[in-house]
């Protein structure tokens, strides 16, 4: 059992990649490899767009269209149709409601953005503290087993905290692998969705 505490320890470096808690130089507490972009600009994705929130009230229509983009569930694929059917029922829609119902989907989706992004910073710190907490274990077990009579049951705790924390960064790691990637999808969801929006109905 010590031995293979011992062996988890000099192998430990390579369960924490280098630079996991810092892709981003410029924010040590950015995990991602993803480069951080604090807050999206909708006029990077509507070419001439000034506003960057929605002005005036949608009808229930243009509404019930602006929600169904915002549903991360409907594809980029399912959104198509839809954006085509409301365009031929409203033949008078113009690019000011378009602009609109864009801004009504980039506000939901900007937002549901940046409230991920904090949440990815929290587990960061959370990763950054187990770490800490590792790195520590180690070097109390690495300097009770330097002494003339080592305290074996200290050791035996200190290996099996050692372990448990590891696995536990381990799997933290693999999720937020996944999470990272979803500020991205978002951005790119948000650029579609622009698209399509400013695109004439299909025939």
């Amino acid at each position: 059992m010590l031995l293979n505490a011992l062996t988890a320890a000099a192998l430990f470096g390579a369960v924490i990649p280098q630079g996991v808690h810092a892709a981003d130089f410029s924010d040590p507490g950015w995990p991602c490899q993803q480069r951080k972009v604090e807050r999206l600009s909708p006029g990077l994705m509507w070419p001439g767009l000034i506003q960057t929130e929605p002005s005036g009230k949608l009808s229930e229509d243009a509404k019930t269209l602006a929600e169904k983009l915002a549903l991360r569930r409907i594809s980029v694929e399912e959104a198509a149709p839809l954006v085509d059917a409301f365009r031929l029922a409203h033949p008078d829609a113009d690019e000011a409601l378009m602009t609109q119902i864009f801004l009504t989907v980039f506000q939901k989706l900007s937002g549901d953005r940046s409230r991920i992004m904090s949440g990815i910073e929290r587990y960061s710190k959370k990763q950054i503290a187990l770490s800490e907490r590792i790195e520590k274990a180690r070097t109390e077990m690495s300097a009770l087993m330097a002494k003339p009579e080592p305290d074996y049951d200290a050791v035996d705790k200190l290996e099996v905290q050692i372990d448990w924390d590891e696995r536990v960064y381990t799997d933290r790691t693999k999720s937020l692998t996944y999470v990272c990637e979803t500020p991205v999808l978002l951005e790119k969801r948000l650029y579609a969705l622009s698209k399509l929006l400013q695109e004439p109905a299909a025939n």
